[in-house]
């Protein structure tokens, strides 16, 4: 039997309630990151778990402590 290993992100951005879009989503890559490393443009939903995963870099987003998402 297999055991996966947990991967721990490369960042993690903390957001606030303010910084997401739309219905509860951010963009990465974020304007903070150098531009050697950026990909290409994907949305993703903070709002429905509170926590989001870039699926080319790793970063994760994740909302403050006490935050929450406006629907």
């Amino acid at each position: 039997m297999s055991k996966v290993a947990a991967v721990e992100p490369k960042a993690v951005v903390e957001l606030s309630a303010a910084d997401l879009a739309g219905h509860g989503s951010t963009f990465c890559p974020n304007p903070k990151m150098p531009l050697w490393c950026h990909h290409p443009k994907v949305f993703i939903d903070v709002g429905t778990t509170g926590e989001g995963r870039c699926p080319y870099c790793g970063t994760v987003y994740r909302l403050k402590g006490g935050a929450a998402a406006a629907h």
